[in-house]
């Protein structure tokens, strides 16, 4: 079954705690770092991953917007991350391999993110040792943005791919996710799909969730 991981950029960050247990139902928690350079926008950092890690044993999946992210996989590690992934186009790829040297050196997942722009097969160089790539449906930087249709071609070419050479690998969907979609987006290949409105923004947070999951079923 596919597994949702709610974006906590659609949380009140006031009342991020009781935020997060809303949505404790959920398989992982999606936490988007963003520092105002890869992306017109910033988020938080290491200090805030490191408060919510003290308040949840939910998988935190956390997705470094950020330039040249070898700098701070340490500190993103050290602060209770299970998973980093960091964006193909953030650097060059001597630096990006460091980058998954780090997390693989600290026993954190390794992934890999792309943007609409970045072709499916920059990930061939990776492939083999990664736990998961993730494939932007909107460019990065602001949540509930519309989900690129286009996208769905990206998604499943990066399914064969991970099919061919590293079949255990995640294949996570982010950007517009929800209920309309996301059954094309799991035909296409995902395997964890990131939510933001979708899930905080519903009436009941656990039941978006939930339906998120079964969406292969929707007829």
């Amino acid at each position: 079954m596919v597994k949702v991981a709610p974006s906590i950029l659609s949380a009140d960050f006031c009342n991020l705690e009781a935020d997060i247990r809303r949505v404790s139902s959920a398989d992982w928690l999606h936490v988007d770092v963003m520092d105002g350079m890869f992306v017109p926008n910033i988020t938080i950092g290491a200090p805030v991953v490191r408060s919510i890690r003290k308040h949840t044993d939910m998988f935190l999946d956390v997705h470094l917007m950020i330039d040249k992210p070898a700098r701070y996989i340490d500190d993103f590690c050290k602060a209770g991350a299970d998973l980093l992934s960091v964006h193909l186009e953030a650097d060059h790829p001597t630096r990006i391999a460091d980058a998954l040297r780090a997390m693989e050196a600290n026993g954190v997942k390794k992934a890999v993110a792309l943007r609409p722009i970045t072709s499916a097969k920059a990930i061939l160089p990776y492939i083999e040792g990664l736990d998961m790539v993730l494939v932007m449906t909107v460019e990065p930087g602001f949540g509930g943005q519309k989900f690129m249709e286009s996208q769905l071609d990206t998604i499943r070419e990066v399914r064969a791919i991970i099919d061919k050479y590293n079949p255990g690998c995640e294949l996570e969907v982010d950007g517009g996710v929800g209920p309309a979609n996301a059954k094309a987006v799991i035909d296409a290949g995902a395997t964890v799909l990131v939510a933001g409105s979708a899930v905080y923004g519903a009436d009941d947070p656990a039941a978006a969730i939930e339906a998120l999951r079964q969406a292969r079923s929707v007829s």
